[in-house]
């Protein structure tokens, strides 16, 4: 049994998220490091497994992958080796970040903001603020109040060798998922139940743009996923330079 979110998952993210354009979504960053002349430096916080973190690499980056879960790092380490990369992954939170360098950039993508406690946003940004150097880039989303609002009270994603299920609870500003994974065993009907609990908090773009300021960073903009329309996007995007 697992019971801190991303324990379970860890082994099974990339694999679970195959449909959620994860290349298009590294151009997409990447254009937009390209187009505003970010450095070489950059941080990767709650890289999860990696995936943008290997991509960047790939791309002729210095990156630092950075995340609070243990198991999350390991996978990341292990695909990260696959492809040859030696890429450093420290164990880290937002809310409590600390480098040993100043980096060019930091991007936090797929949801790391959704996990701050509204309590804490304002000293999260503050933290990314003090591992940038002057004018550093911040790249991040959250997840819109459209989607964490409209969440069916129980999502699945049944695959051959592993099964999803995530029972949704909305209250107030929170969102509670209480997943559970059936890994297949090498038995015609084994599998292995893992649960995990995660807790997401829903923001507002005025939330954001409010923290953000008070954290010493100018928004450069927001939009919708990869730029669309945020009227009808999943996911709001940021990009905000430090003063």
């Amino acid at each position: 049994m697992a019971n801190n979110a991303y324990d379970a998952l860890a082994d099974w993210f990339e694999y679970l998220n195959d449909d959620c354009g994860y290349e298009q979504w590294s151009q997409y960053l990447l254009s937009l490091l390209q187009k505003y002349k970010a450095g070489k430096e950059g941080l990767d916080i709650g890289c999860g497994s990696g995936y943008f973190t290997r991509q960047l690499h790939k791309s002729g980056y210095t990156m630092t992958g950075i995340d609070c879960n243990a198991a999350m790092l390991s996978k990341a380490q292990e695909l990260s080796l696959n492809e040859g990369r030696n890429i450093p992954f420290i164990q880290g939170d937002i809310t409590a970040l600390k480098v040993l360098k100043r980096a060019d950039f930091a991007v936090a993508v797929n949801d790391c903001v959704n996990y701050v406690p509204k309590q804490k946003l304002v000293t999260a940004f503050k933290k990314v603020g003090a591992a940038l150097k002057k004018d550093g880039l911040f790249f991040f989303d959250v997840s819109s109040q459209k989607k964490l609002t409209s969440l069916p009270p129980v999502s699945v994603d049944d695959r051959e060798e592993v099964t999803y299920l995530s029972f949704n609870h909305v209250a107030a500003n929170t969102v509670t998922m209480e997943v559970s994974l059936f890994v297949k065993g090498e038995g015609k009907n084994a599998y292995t139940r893992l649960d995990e609990t995660h807790t997401q908090y829903i923001y507002s773009e005025q939330e954001i743009s409010s923290a953000l300021s008070q954290a010493g960073f100018e928004i450069i903009f927001y939009s919708g996923h990869l730029g669309e329309d945020k009227a009808i996007s999943d996911r709001i995007e940021f990009l905000a330079r430090r003063k």
